[in-house]
């Protein structure tokens, strides 16, 4: 007998959303992640990082910034009110994944998964400002962040199919070779953010501790890996036209290497003009783009079937994928066992 006192239950009842609702809902996630991702780039690059001086207040004797803190601390303090802006577009896919039927367990623990990683990384942000902006903690918040956004890919995928046993559109070489650049590319991030650590961008006007390291040394080291997912990123591509894969992870792979060119350009020019803030900023955005056709190109060479009809709707023709490459694995029937799997 349904709960008649559970939220979902009721809103459920009264409330039946599309498939591409969820799916539009899923894509919101992404967007806030990444916003989120560019305001903390933003209070990093704007001196901002210690505008409040505490956490969970802004000041000891205040939950709001005052006049005297400038614009500092309204930098800082609508970082902070944007994770609540973050957790209501988080709240608006679980609501959505949860009352659209049938139920899709695997659809509302990835939005779940996110709203604690948000509810973490939070928490840990009033560490690194009690902690005075050590660079180790800041390093690991965005790294954080960035896992709340692959968590929100996922998630946006994950809307667009079904909850069949993945099969392979290509041959698992092919996938393994895909997952090295997602490997290499997780890579990358962290050198960035070691990079940022060790760099002039400290976050506040006062003397704030700084990795070790010469930054000048961890940024070649940070071009060299750039070099090494562009290759892999090539040899991909190269392959996928070999195998005859799909069309969509073809077209994946022309988003990855325009946002790969366009981080490169801006990687050059952000050096030699000497790390303007504007140009570091672009340069984290960017790295999102790219993180995310990564995670895309490698959700898009397997398949799960079509997202399930819900009631009085027509039945999808298809999954998310097409016709498996010569070469790929032999689909598999679909089986319960393989639902809520991704």
């Amino acid at each position: 007998m349904p709960n008649t006192w559970n939220p979902f239950e009721l809103i459920a009842r009264r409330w039946q959303p599309s498939a591409a609702f969820v799916r539009r809902a899923a894509l919101a996630t992404v967007v806030m992640s990444v916003v989120i991702v560019v305001t903390g780039g933003a209070v990093r690059l704007t001196q901002s990082g210690l505008g409040c001086s505490t956490w969970p207040k802004c000041t000891p004797d205040s939950l709001t910034p005052t006049a005297a803190m400038g614009i500092n601390g309204l930098i800082e303090f609508g970082n902070r009110l944007l994770t609540y802006v973050l957790c209501a577009v988080i709240g608006v896919f679980i609501v959505a994944a949860r009352a659209r039927a049938p139920r899709r367990r695997s659809l509302t623990r990835l939005g779940w998964a996110q709203f604690w990683v948000v509810m973490g990384n939070a928490v840990w942000g009033g560490v690194v400002v009690l902690t005075g902006l050590n660079p180790y903690l800041v390093a690991a918040h965005f790294l954080l962040t960035t896992a709340l956004l692959t968590v929100s890919v996922l998630a946006w995928r994950r809307a667009a199919e079904g909850d069949e046993t993945p099969r392979g559109l290509v041959s698992r070489p092919v996938r393994q070779l895909s997952g090295l650049l997602v490997l290499a590319t997780g890579a990358l991030t962290v050198l960035g953010t070691v990079v940022t650590g060790a760099g002039p961008h400290a976050g506040d006007a006062k003397e704030v501790h700084r990795i070790p390291v010469d930054w000048r040394e961890i940024t070649q080291l940070h071009v060299d890996f750039a070099y090494i997912v562009v290759g892999l990123s090539v040899a991909l591509w190269f392959t996928l036209r070999a195998v005859k894969a799909p069309a969509a992870p073809r077209r994946m792979m022309l988003e990855l290497f325009g946002c790969i060119l366009l981080q490169g350009v801006i990687g050059y020019v952000q050096y030699f003009a000497g790390l303007p803030e504007i140009v570091v900023g672009l340069h984290m955005l960017v790295s999102t783009l790219v993180w995310i056709c990564v995670l895309r190109v490698h959700l898009a060479l397997r398949d799960r079937g079509p997202v399930p009809a819900g009631p009085g709707e027509a039945p999808a023709a298809g999954g998310a994928g097409s016709v498996p490459a010569a070469g790929a694995e032999v689909p598999a029937p679909a089986t319960k066992a393989g639902a809520g799997a991704s």
